[in-house]
C-alpha cells in the first residue's frame, strides 16, 4: 500500500501529525479515513472547521491554513505494527517539514505521536514548554482514534484551545513586525 500525501504549505496555522495512515486511509489515499477516526468531527465540534469535513476534503484544510501528515508514512492496521527504524526515519522528515514549511503550531494528535518524535516522556496535553523546532508551537491533543477511552467532550475541550493560540500567535507577530 502506498503512502498517502501530505498535505502542506509554507506558514499554515496548524500542521496536525499523526502517527501513519490507516490501512483505510491506504485504500483511499485520504487522511483520517477510518469510519471510526473522530477527526474530523473532533475539529467541527472544537470551532477549527465551519462544517464536518469528510476524510475525501482532506486537501480543503490547506484553505483553511490547516495541513496534514504523520511521523510515519506507512500505513498499517494499528500503530503497534510500526518499527523503531520507521520512527527515527520519521521523526527525521518530520523535523526537516517542520523547518522547511515553519507552521505556527504543530498539533500532535496523539501523545504516543509526540512522545516518538521529541524523545519526551512527561507530556501534558496541549502547548509544550518547549518546541523541539524553534519558531513553532508544539502542542499535544489526544488521538482521535476510536480506541480512545477519554469522553468525546474531554477531547473537543483539549483541540478548543488551538484557535485561541493561532490568534494570540497572530497578534505577536502583528507587534514585531
Amino acid at each position: 500500500m502506498k503512502p498517502i500525501k501530505d498535505h502542506v504549505k509554507e506558514h499554515l496555522d496548524i500542521l496536525f501529525v499523526g502517527f501513519n495512515p490507516s490501512v483505510r486511509s491506504g485504500e483511499t489515499g485520504h487522511h483520517f479515513a477510518n469510519p471510526n477516526n473522530r477527526f474530523w468531527k473532533i475539529l467541527f465540534e472544537a470551532g477549527l472547521t465551519s462544517r464536518k469535513f469528510t476524510a475525501v476534503e482532506d486537501n480543503q484544510l490547506l484553505e483553511l491554513g490547516y495541513g496534514l501528515t504523520n511521523i510515519v508514512a506507512r500505513p498499517t492496521k494499528t500503530a503497534d505494527e510500526i518499527t523503531k527504524e520507521e520512527y527515527q526515519k520519521g521523526r527525521l522528515l518530520l523535523k526537516k517539514k517542520i523547518e522547511r514549511y515553519r507552521p505556527k503550531i504543530v498539533c500532535f494528535v496523539g501523545k504516543g505521536v509526540y512522545q516518538e518524535y521529541s524523545g519526551r516522556k512527561q507530556i501534558p496535553w496541549g502547548s509544550q514548554p518547549a518546541s523541539v523546532i524553534p519558531g513553532t508551537l508544539d502542542f499535544v491533543a489526544p488521538s482521535s482514534s476510536g480506541l480512545v477511552r477519554m469522553k468525546m467532550e474531554e477531547i473537543v475541550s483539549i483541540y478548543k484551545q488551538l484557535l485561541p493560540l493561532v490568534s494570540s500567535l497572530e497578534k505577536e507577530e502583528s507587534r514585531t513586525q
